[in-house]
């Protein structure tokens, strides 16, 4: 039975489950993470901006200006730095892994489980790592320096690069 209703739920979307199935007492439309988007936030090219520096992989510093309300994902593929984003966003993968300082760590909320659980496949991981498709840029970032890993772990497949949109 249980296998018949998840199918229903696949074919017909999340709606379709009868309400009397529920997972501790709870509808399991209303228990499924937020939607996400492939890409993050669709922001103005007239957005306000701040400065900020990635760090690279090699050791060299790229001074950028990032859109307040995008995601750090966007900002650097906007910008050709080579953070990857293989789950285009979506955090489904660590391939866009940042280490943060600890004072804008400690300012940014926490992470989401999701977050968390993607964290604990990264390269390099640290106590500031945050993925960079799970902030989204603020005037507070003025400034800001995010490092990027030496590596990356893509168990997608290895060499593959998605394009942004």
């Amino acid at each position: 039975m249980l296998r018949s209703i998840l199918q229903i739920g696949y074919k017909r979307g999340l709606s379709a489950l009868p309400n009397s199935f529920d997972l501790m007492g709870r509808n399991p439309a209303k228990v499924m993470s937020a939607v996400r988007w492939h890409g993050g936030p669709s922001i103005s090219k007239d957005a306000s901006t701040v400065n900020v520096v990635f760090i690279q992989p090699d050791g060299t510093e790229k001074k950028i200006h990032a859109r307040v309300g995008e995601n750090l994902l966007q900002t650097a593929h906007r910008h050709d730095l080579d953070l990857e984003g293989a789950c285009e966003g979506v955090c489904a993968c660590s391939t866009c892994h940042l280490i943060l300082t600890p004072e804008l760590y400690d300012d940014l909320p926490e992470p989401s489980e999701d977050e968390e659980d993607m964290l604990d496949m990264a390269f390099g991981l640290c106590d500031t790592s945050r993925l960079g498709c799970q902030i989204n840029v603020t005037e507070e970032m003025e400034g800001a320096v995010f490092e990027m890993p030496k590596a990356t772990r893509n168990f997608y497949v290895d060499g593959h690069v998605p394009k942004p949109h």
